[in-house]
């Protein structure tokens, strides 16, 4: 909660403006707001780490090439959302965005059957999916030819 509560007040102070929520909700329990934050300048700690919470931030850009340099700026790579009726702009975001999972008009991405991991600093390897039932598993190749 406190975490939160810091990475919201710190991008206010950086000049972000809260669009909606922003508090905690109640006084018992882990319950916080879903929070929209707009304008959250790139110097915003939140901009810069890897919050974990209900926060949407909302940045501009100036062309598709600067939203995904932005996207890639940082050692952080779990997620990232597309949201384009542009087959050509969603083709761009993910073939360049670097990312383990890229929800395109959908905020959908964690399936059982789908493998779920980051890249960079937001994990190594994935779970879920064929792709993580590797690790518990020992690949062997057997060639044979009868006699």
């Amino acid at each position: 909660m406190e975490a939160i509560e810091g990475y919201i007040a710190d991008a206010v102070k950086c000049g972000a403006k809260i669009t909606t929520g922003g508090k905690r909700i109640g006084n018992v329990g882990n319950f916080f707001e879903p929070t929209v934050l707009t304008d959250v300048p790139l110097e915003a700690r939140m901009m810069n780490e890897e919050p974990f919470g209900p926060l949407a931030l909302v940045a501009p850009f100036s062309s598709t090439e600067d939203a995904i340099a932005k996207a890639n700026r940082l050692e952080f790579g779990l997620a990232s959302y597309a949201f384009s009726g542009s087959s050509r702009t969603i083709a761009e975001v993910t073939d360049g965005i670097e990312a383990g999972m890229v929800g395109v008009n959908s905020f959908a991405i964690a399936f059982p059957e789908a493998p779920f991991g980051g890249v960079k600093h937001s994990g190594f390897g994935s779970e879920g999916g064929v792709e993580g039932i590797g690790a518990y598993m020992r690949t062997k190749f057997v060639s044979r030819v009868e006699v």
